[in-house]
């Protein structure tokens, strides 16, 4: 199954991560599928970016969001 989540970027106690599709079966920071965001929460505020197109695109084909990703979302 195809779930979309954030992966960890960035150094040490800063940290960076991208909202990812990736297989439900790989490590958090493995390959994956595309890039659809990031978020940053070193920012104040905290900064997000999701491309709406391609995050509903993937929700139609059966994608799950993790926990953390529906949180940020808002869905």
């Amino acid at each position: 199954m195809t779930t979309i989540r954030l992966t960890r970027m960035g150094r040490k106690k800063r940290p960076f991560y991208r909202i990812v599709v990736t297989d439900s079966r790989k490590r958090r920071d493995s390959g994956w599928i595309e890039s659809i965001g990031y978020y940053n929460p070193m920012t104040e505020p905290a900064t997000l970016k999701i491309d709406e197109d391609r995050l509903n695109y993937w929700l139609s084909v059966g994608a799950q969001m993790s926990a953390k990703v529906k949180k940020l979302a808002g869905k």
